[in-house]
């Protein structure tokens, strides 16, 4: 192997660990903004008409739809009380200027001065490479998330993963 080829060859391996990382931040943002009441901002994270499809049958449409329901009484009584939105470390699945990532989610919650988990999901995001700087270019296209219930549907997400 050429060292011209060796450079090319670390340089794509570069190029994808920093896709990687750029991504797990963007995925780490969520927690922070959403419990600090940075509805505009978590929205942000997606592209334009973007959506979240979570348990219960709800999906919304960033950015007003994400805005609305993390503005709305359910997410606004969490944030008063105390609550932490956690993401498991993601598996990652590159695909040129797309990729996929799975990982499981978490809401540590607060009530009468204790913490507790409030709640497990599983999440499969599809992120798209944009323009936008922000969170190193890539946004969410789609979040689907849903409750470990033991149900079927919630396996099925789970199995949405690429593990090649």
């Amino acid at each position: 192997m050429t060292v011209e080829e060796r450079l090319a060859a670390l340089e794509t391996r570069l190029h994808a660990a920093e896709d990687e990382l750029a991504i797990m931040r963007l995925l780490a943002s969520y927690g922070p903004l959403v419990d600090s009441g940075q509805s505009e901002a978590a929205a942000a994270m997606w592209i334009d008409s973007g959506l979240y499809d979570y348990s219960g049958g709800a999906v919304a449409t960033a950015p007003d739809g994400l805005i609305a329901a993390y503005e709305g009484p359910e997410h606004q009584g969490l944030i008063a009380d105390g609550c932490s939105h956690l993401t498991a470390p993601p598996r990652i699945t590159l695909q040129g200027d797309r990729a996929e990532a799975l990982a499981y989610s978490y809401v540590a919650r607060r009530r009468d001065g204790e913490w507790f988990l409030y709640r497990a999901a599983i999440n499969h995001w599809h992120l798209v490479r944009t323009d936008d700087a922000t969170f190193g270019g890539w946004r969410i296209e789609r979040r689907t998330n849903r409750l470990l219930e033991g149900t079927e549907d919630s396996y099925a997400v789970m199995r949405k993963g690429s593990f090649v």
